[in-house]
């Protein structure tokens, strides 16, 4: 993966958050969706490769771009991308912290077609990579971890997506004595952020959208860290989609192996909104900064990348690994 191809990458994430980010606050999730999706949708044009939307915003007659199946790209690379144009669409409409624009991206063949359904999700870190299983219970995943990282199990963090099917496995993780996070949306960034340093957010566990599944994996794969999961089908119709478009045991453990096929992946996520990872798009006078993480399975770099976006200028770039 060549390293101007993150940068290109980056800047699409990048344009995605500044247009969501001039809705931050104003309780309108549904446009600020839709500005993230038309601005992601308008800065593929300008990158020189043919990539195929293989988790984008659901499928053609659901979607008017970067749906399922669509070819974005001024040609050239063929690639599979994953991308949720605005992780977050209430966190970034009521000003809450952790909203992101996703990307992710591997060759051609590589990143798994999730059908719109749910999973089952865990994620930890890379010193924690063997302490934690799908099946395993909650109480079992909590003391693995803590005796991997080598601290008690007080001094955890569990990030759970704050739902009522989540009520007993919550009720046994402050059983077992752990500390919780619960979030109201965005599960990339609580799967992502048991890696990240700083974060404090050690272990996640609990079910979500598939597809945010896949960028997670694709996340933890470059990082190091631990991605499993499960299909939680709600109806036979999420269940023959799945048969359709997965070459995975859909009944099985899905392993980063089979999520994200390739040591050539790359993950990209831009802040909108204030965060524990990432700062949120800030506006001035002149123009506006961003903040964000990439990270490239093949070299396993990680940068936080600053940006300054000038009006009517170039951009000045600040990394920082």
């Amino acid at each position: 993966m060549r390293n101007t191809r993150i940068v290109e990458m980056l800047e699409v994430t990048e344009t995605a958050a500044l247009a969501a980010g001039r809705w931050m606050g104003k309780g309108d999730k549904v446009a600020a969706d839709q500005a993230a999706v038309e601005a992601m949708r308008s800065a593929f044009d300008q990158v020189e490769i043919d990539g195929e939307i293989v988790i984008g915003e659901g499928e053609r007659d659901e979607a008017p771009m970067l749906f399922i199946g669509e070819h974005v790209g001024a040609g050239g690379e063929e690639i599979d991308i994953a991308v949720d144009p605005l992780e977050g669409t209430n966190l970034t409409a009521y000003g809450q912290s952790n909203s992101l624009a996703v990307l992710a991206f591997g060759p051609k063949g590589t990143l798994l077609h999730a059908p719109d359904t749910y999973m089952w999700k865990i994620a930890t870190g890379p010193a924690a990579y063997d302490a934690i299983h799908i099946d395993a219970s909650p109480t079992e995943n909590v003391r693995n971890v803590a005796q991997a990282l080598k601290r008690p199990v007080e001094d955890l963090v569990v990030c759970i997506l704050d739902r009522d099917r989540h009520k007993d496995m919550i009720a046994e993780v402050r059983a077992a004595g752990a500390r919780i996070r619960l979030i109201s949306d965005g599960d990339v960034f609580g799967a992502v952020a048991t890696s990240v340093e700083g974060t404090g957010i050690h272990l996640y566990m609990g079910a979500g959208g598939a597809p945010e599944g896949v960028l997670a994996a694709a996340a933890m794969k470059c990082i190091g860290g631990c991605f499993m999961g499960r299909f939680a089908f709600r109806t036979p119709e999420e269940r023959a989609r799945a048969e359709v478009m997965t070459q995975c045991d859909i009944d099985g453990v899905l392993d980063m192996e089979c999520l994200v096929n390739t040591d050539e992946a790359a993950f990209i996520a831009t802040g909108v909104t204030d965060g524990e990872m990432l700062r949120g798009v800030k506006y001035f006078g002149q123009g506006s900064r961003t903040h964000s993480i990439t990270m490239e399975n093949k070299t396993g770099t990680i940068r936080f990348v600053e940006t300054v976006h000038q009006t009517g200028a170039e951009k000045f770039w600040v990394r920082r690994d």
